[in-house]
């Protein structure tokens, strides 16, 4: 099928509406939808000191849409279990590990969601109990569990129906695909383009239009559009900033009537900072598709919804409540940044950024007496950018949430340098290490140093470092410190003035 794309852009929410209106009236021959878009969502209120996202306020949102076009479907690109705060949080014993997401998103009208990467972080039991607590659809066509069956709950596809109003209908493919960037033993992946080749082939049923709702990275979608070109839109998550691209391909079928072939990929921000609205208009005639889509600013101008804001209130109290039991007060302000904090996935567990160096300066300053601090990158979990602006408890929990405690130890050189070096080794994942202190070079192989770490990297289960315990031979634990948390809070609270200084912008 051939499409051609507008090149529109609407000036507010009421030219979208309005549009939709006048799409249902005007244009008989055709058929109207709208998709809303959503991806890489953690936080169910919203964030910056409430400036940005919300999902009571995309719940409002959609209604509205929805009141305009009553084929209206909200679909999330994936992430949203993890990594969350509030998702750290134990409720009757057991961490909440994504519950309160979808107890919101059901709040909130969701349709159709695709497996993430972080979607694995949860145990697979909590995984399945996620899946089951859903009112919307789970999709992904190439992951598998453990054994290679299909997850219970989890579709590859599904093909909407949507009337005409003269008596046609429209058939509509949503196929999901996810990143294989999550390795644990209960999920295994196929590859993308392949398995959408096989279902795009073989769809159980006619379809008209294909949307690949995908969690993968941005060349992973370009090159998924290269190679389909059925592909009438992708839209996808994973980077977590809004992007909008179009794909020049050559349609087998190009004609006059629809001479722009084109498969456009739009990602949103993370948090619901941005949603993307997509107006779609069927021509059943010249068998076109006209795409029209806004990037959709989610802030206070949009008003909340109030049956879903008392989900939201209801889930965040019961985190709060948890946080507090361990001595938190989540809304209390620790200090107001100068700068923003760069805690995005890609950049932490592979290179240095003005949070980590934030962090290690924390972890000196508690252990003065130290040649060195370190800490996996993984420790890091907020996979996002914190802004400028009041820094509150919450937002160090966000950022840190399940915490642990700096241990104090002496070790030997020679496995000193051997801890860095598989540091080095795990760049790109959460075993990579941040270090401050003593530079790595000076370190003699014969001399014993004083190191500050975390409790973590003492357990055996990073990346290439399971031979790394409290009991092995060159190390000895001198002292078990304060949660990382609360020596961050300290630090950022009795240093204000100097905590941000020299650390770099993003």
């Amino acid at each position: 099928m051939v499409k051609n794309q507008g090149a529109w852009l609407s000036r507010g929410l009421w030219s979208v509406l309005i549009w939709g209106a006048m799409a249902t009236v005007c244009r008989a021959e055709t058929i109207p939808f709208t998709l809303l878009q959503l991806n890489d969502v953690y936080e169910i209120a919203p964030i910056d000191n409430g400036r940005w996202g919300g999902l009571a306020r995309v719940a409002n949102l959609r209604q509205q849409l929805e009141q305009a076009d009553p084929h209206t479907y909200t679909v999330l690109a994936g992430d949203f279990l993890s990594p969350s705060a509030l998702g750290t949080a134990l409720y009757n014993g057991d961490r909440l590990a994504g519950k309160q997401m979808v107890a919101v998103l059901n709040a909130m009208g969701l349709d159709y969601a695709a497996v993430g990467n972080h979607e694995f972080d949860v145990n697979a039991q909590q995984f399945q109990q996620r899946i089951t607590e859903s009112d919307f659809q789970w999709l992904s066509a190439n992951i598998a569990d453990g054994t290679g069956n299909q997850f219970e709950g989890i579709k590859p596809y599904e093909i909407l129906t949507i009337p005409g109003t003269e008596g046609g209908e429209l058939k509509v493919g949503i196929l999901a695909l996810t990143i294989d960037s999550n390795a644990v033993d209960y999920v295994t992946y196929s590859d993308p383009i392949a398995t959408a080749r096989r279902y795009i082939d073989n769809p159980q049923g006619e379809v008209d239009v294909w949307v690949a709702l995908t969690h993968l990275s941005l060349a992973q979608d370009l090159a998924l559009a290269q190679a389909i070109p059925e592909l009438d839109l992708i839209l996808g998550g994973h980077e977590h900033e809004n992007i909008q691209r179009n794909h020049l391909i050559i349609k087998p079928d190009s004609s006059a009537s629809c001479p722009q072939a084109k498969t456009p990929i739009f990602k949103a921000d993370a948090n619901a900072r941005t949603v993307y609205i997509h107006q779609l208009t069927y021509d059943t005639n010249r068998q076109c598709l006209q795409i029209n889509s806004q990037l959709q600013p989610i802030t206070a101008a949009i008003a909340s919804d109030p049956a879903t804001e008392k989900v939201v209130q209801q889930w965040q109290e019961i985190g709060f409540n948890a946080f507090r039991q361990q001595g938190f007060e989540p809304m209390a302000v620790v200090v107001n940044s100068p700068i923003a904090l760069d805690a995005l996935d890609a950049h932490v567990r592979s290179g240095s950024t003005n949070l980590t160096r934030l962090i290690t300066r924390a972890m000196e300053q508690e252990n003065p007496d130290v040649a060195m601090v370190m800490f996996n990158g993984g420790m890091v979990r907020l996979d996002d950018l914190l802004s400028a602006g009041a820094i509150t408890q919450y937002d160090i929990i966000r950022l840190l949430p399940f915490g642990g405690r700096v241990v104090t130890v002496e070790i030997q050189g020679d496995l000193l340098q051997k801890v860095l070096a598989q540091g080095e080794k795990n760049s790109g994942t959460g075993g990579y290490l941040q270090l401050g202190g003593m530079a790595p070079n000076s370190i003699e192989p014969s001399k014993t140093y004083r190191v500050a770490l975390m409790e973590y990297l003492l357990s055996g289960q990073e990346v290439g470092l399971d031979y790394l315990t409290t009991n092995t031979p060159g190390l000895k634990v001198i002292n078990y410190g304060r949660d990382i948390r609360s020596i961050l809070v300290d630090y950022l609270q009795n240093n204000a003035q100097q905590a941000f200084t020299d650390l770099g912008e993003l």
